[in-house]
Order: structure tokens, then sequence, then C-alpha cells
């Protein structure tokens, strides 16, 4: 967590009871990691990742070195100074260049961060005995993921993946609950793909297509306003992610998008060496060997004011049934809009 994001972020509802909980065991990004992020992915030249810059994947990596510092120990002034020059120590050790950069004053550092300590010591909690006690009581918990699959640090595209695991059960372990009973997992998928910064991209559309896609869509990345990578839905992916994750529903988003394009397309296959894959292979470099095998579907025009399935267009049926045979997956909603409202949670018909 970043502390100064989130109390900006908290001060947009001022004078309200917000109710958060921070969980004493999440680890602080500090001024350190995002020099070192930047630095990172600015000595990498042609292999860069395409990283936020905020920090994220050097504060893992101390987690894994064991110098992080958790929010517990943050809020208790002594401790976080105690801990931040030790933190400050250890970073020097393996990057000496680090010692006289103008962002890294470890005094200004504590100064500036121990009123963010304050702010935010209100809202810290263990996380771990809430869920359970929500369990317990038979409340439905909701978690929601915030990566891609193939962002997975494990199983998504390696290198160009984010620095955590972002599969659904990893959703158990970072709460630090068990599996739940009759969990529904919900994957959620665009009707095409899109990716955010390097890495392989077979469905990638370069043309006039993509750029549509992309305005239409507004796909700019959240957090860094970066034009996201558009292209066709990638079923094969699409496979992969659903028994990597254990989805048993669909969600498919922004089907209006696709409005007007003819043909529209979808990658069903990959052709590798003379064979067919129907899911993705384990390494970049396979993939980037892979050629998409493509099924053209005739273009519609999705209402955005439909409320049921049977109110889209026979062609948009059409589509979003063939990916239900082709991924063995029902689909239980369909956005048509980027309104609340515009969104069909679909019954048996």
């Amino acid at each position: 967590m970043t502390p100064p994001t989130i109390v900006k972020e908290l001060g947009q509802f001022p004078g309200e009871k917000v109710p958060l909980k921070i969980d004493y065991r999440a680890h602080i990004i500090l001024p350190h990691h995002v020099v070192q992020d930047v630095g990172q992915e600015k000595n990498s030249g042609n292999h860069k990742i395409g990283t936020t810059g905020r920090g994220i994947g050097p504060c893992y990596s101390d987690r894994s070195l064991r110098i992080g510092i958790r929010f517990g120990d943050f809020i208790q002034e002594n401790v976080f100074k105690q801990k931040l020059d030790e933190f400050h120590e250890a970073k020097l050790m393996s990057n000496p260049a680090l010692e006289n950069h103008e962002a890294l004053d470890t005094q200004a550092i504590f100064h500036q961060y121990k009123t963010y300590a304050v702010q935010l010591a209100q809202y810290a909690g263990d996380v771990s005995v809430l869920a359970h006690e929500a369990q317990r009581e038979g409340k439905t918990i909701l978690f929601e993921g915030a990566q891609g699959t193939f962002l997975d640090k494990d199983f998504g595209t390696y290198p160009y993946v984010t620095s955590s695991n972002t599969l659904a059960a990893n959703a158990f372990i970072g709460t630090g609950i068990g599996p739940l009973p009759n969990c529904r997992i919900i994957g959620v998928t665009k009707a095409y793909s899109t990716r955010v910064g390097s890495g392989p991209f077979l469905t990638e559309l370069n043309d006039e297509t993509g750029e549509k896609i992309r305005h239409v869509g507004k796909e700019f990345g959240t957090t860094t306003g970066r034009p996201r990578r558009c292209g066709w839905l990638d079923l094969p992916l699409l496979r992969t992610a659903i028994r990597l994750n254990g989805i048993t529903e669909l969600t498919i988003t922004k089907l209006d998008v696709l409005n007007g394009i003819s043909p529209i397309r979808a990658c069903i296959a990959y052709e590798y060496m003379g064979q067919n894959l129907h899911e993705a292979p384990t390494t970049v470099s396979e993939l980037n060997a892979c050629t998409p095998i493509y099924r053209e579907f005739p273009s519609f025009e999705v209402d955005s004011n439909a409320k049921t399935f049977s109110q889209l267009p026979e062609n948009a049926q059409g589509f979003l049934k063939f990916i239900e045979k082709e991924t063995r997956t029902p689909i239980a909603i369909i956005s048509v809009g980027p309104e609340r409202e515009q969104t069909i949670v679909r019954k048996k018909e």
C-alpha cells in the first residue's frame, strides 16, 4: 500500500466514516521503491516490462528479502523510525548509488510518513479475523481481482507480468482464510482483448479497427493513462484463464464497443509447429511463435437499453453462444453500455 495515495483518496470523503480496514501485515511502498522501479525500467532498454513506476515490484521484492516494513510497524512511530533506518541501510548495501539521491532523505521521509501513519492508524485491523467472522456468520464475501490472469507472476506471460499472484485462489491466501464453500468464481472478460505495457499479444490490432475499439471503449490505463493495446477476443487465453482460476461463470463486458464492426473476429486456436493449440503454451517464446486461427462473425448493433439476453440482436446472441460453447462456461452477465443499469443479468430463457 502507498500511504500518500490512500490518504489522498480518503480526502475525497471529508467528514465521512469510510468503512476501510488495512491489514497489519500489508507492506508499505516507500520512495525507495519508486526510485528503484523507475530506474530499473529506464535501464531495461528494449526489454522494458511496462511497469506503472509506482514501486510495486521492488516492494514485493523487499517482502521476499524480509526487509520490508509492514503497516503494523508503520503506525508505531518508534518502531517505524528504527525499521526505516535499517531498511535504508539495507537498500544502500545493495545499491550504493542511492546514498545521495535527493528523494531518499530518511529524516524527511520519516517526518512526512509519520503524518500519514497518524491519519491511517484508525483503519488498522486483522482482515483475516474479520473475513473469518463474516464467513462464520454466513455472510456473503466478495473478492475483487485487480489484475488479469496473464499478469500472474507464475502462470502469466512471464516476464511481462505483475509482481504478485493474480489467480482467484490467491484471494484466499492473501486474505488469510481457507477456500469458501459454494464459492462462485466469476471470470470477467471484455468482448475483445486488451493489454497494457509490453509482452506478447497475438490478436493485437494495429489498424483503424484497433483504434476504434480503443477510443469507443475508452481503453486507457486507469493508473497511468497509457493507451491500452487492443485486439480480437482470444479464446485460447480465455480457456486457460478459466482452467487456472476455476471459473464457474463468465461476465462479458463492453459488448457494445463492437457495434458496427464488420466482420467481428475471434481467435479460436493457435497454429504452432503444425499443430493446433486450444490453450496458451507455457512460455513466451512458444507463444510468440504461434499464429492465431480466426473465426469471423457478422456485425451487430447492440441496444444499450436491452434488459434480457433475448433482446440482443441475433448475431450478438450467436457470438455469445459461441463463446459459451468454446469455453464450456455459461455467460451470466453481459454489459451493453458503461452505466450500471446497462447490464444484463442473464436468466434461463
